[in-house]
């Protein structure tokens, strides 16, 4: 049976007030201009207030900017927060498989906690150890002594390689791999010998990885993905680089190796990093920002190469008038030319 709850039960969820009928029976979440009647919905913007007026929700998330709306309302200084708690409550359970499938493949000395979850085609080399509640879906493959830690969810055709240890509640998407080789290679003449890459990956509690992520082993050492870190789709972390706690790291990020990324850092979509820097605590890179430079904490920067973000968008600015700059310097280079004959001319004379 679907999940029901009050309005007034979803606002103290929240910590939020309850304007309106606190026995109003939601049963689900919806975007503002598909709820209907019996689901709630969410504004995060004064902008989107206009949407109100026609949507069919049965309550609305809100600021308090926007108390005076004449609805039914959960009011909270954000309202997108509440909202993602709020979604937990009615989002569907996660399937599991019962047990362990007799079409999984399991090696030597498995160690498995309880409530495991198995599907068919997963295959498991030697010496791997599995916490309780760990749920792997058709396709993932575990290397030899890989450890994965309690409430950890790996979707299908996750790969990870040998001696990896993933921690608590970790959630891993489809087609990511996780300690493949760094790109280590000699060179040898015309040629390149490849160098064994002997480290490994930690990723440590509660992070979650997109799909078609990959995150290379370090060369010795560790590749360490800290606590809380928050990776999206398609996102290339190289060997021994270490990812601080609680960052944001969007689609298309790639780091090279040995960088170190501090805490709470947000790199947005398709910002490029060489190796062998630092970026500092609280950092903000805005996208598609080629960053070459240890970057100091608490700096907002974008651009390639980056700049300080105020000057980033005069420079932008400037850019665009540049086509205009052009033709108004043709011109003035014409007159300098007139002017300069004139002279000459009468100078001559």
């Amino acid at each position: 049976m679907a999940e029901t709850k009050t309005l007034l039960e979803l606002a103290r969820l929240v910590d939020g007030v309850c304007q309106g009928p606190e026995d109003l029976v939601i049963r689900g979440l919806a975007a503002i201009h598909e709820a209907g009647p019996e689901e709630i919905t969410f504004v995060a913007r004064p902008q989107y207030a206009k949407l109100i007026e026609t949507s069919r929700a049965g309550a609305f998330i809100v600021s308090p900017d926007l108390q005076a709306t004449p609805r039914p309302l959960i009011i909270t200084p954000n309202p997108y927060l509440a909202y993602a708690k709020i979604a937990a409550v009615f989002a569907p359970p996660q399937r599991r498989w019962p047990g362990v499938s007799n079409q999984a493949i399991l090696g030597r000395n498995c160690h498995l906690g309880a409530d495991v979850s198995i599907a068919p085609f997963v295959w498991l080399g030697d010496d791997v150890r599995l916490a309780d509640r760990v749920t792997l879906l058709p396709g993932v493959v575990l290397g030899h002594g890989v450890e994965i830690g309690a409430d950890t969810t790996l979707h299908a055709n996750v790969t990870v390689y040998d001696r990896c240890r993933l921690g608590e509640r970790v959630i891993v998407h489809s087609g990511t791999v996780i300690g493949a080789d760094g790109f280590g290679f000699a060179p040898n003449g015309a040629t390149f010998i490849k160098i064994p890459q002997l480290g490994t990956v930690v990723i440590e509690d509660d992070v979650e990885i997109g799909a078609n992520c990959t995150i290379d082993r370090g060369a010795l050492g560790e590749t360490r993905i800290c606590r809380g870190v928050k990776i999206d789709n398609l996102v290339m972390i190289a060997h021994n680089v270490e990812v601080g706690e609680n960052s944001i790291l969007v689609a298309q990020v790639g780091i090279s190796g040995s960088t170190r990324i501090g805490r709470n850092v947000m790199l947005a979509g398709q910002v490029g990093i060489v190796g062998h820097i630092e970026i500092g605590d609280g950092v903000r890179i805005g996208a598609k920002s080629g960053v070459s430079n240890s970057v100091p904490a608490g700096s907002v920067v974008s651009g390639s190469p980056v700049l300080p973000q105020r000057e980033f968008l005069r420079v932008s600015a400037i850019q665009r008038k540049l086509p205009e700059m052009y033709e108004r310097l043709k011109a003035l280079e014409k007159q300098v030319a007139a002017l300069k004959a004139a002279l000459e001319k009468e100078a001559a004379g």
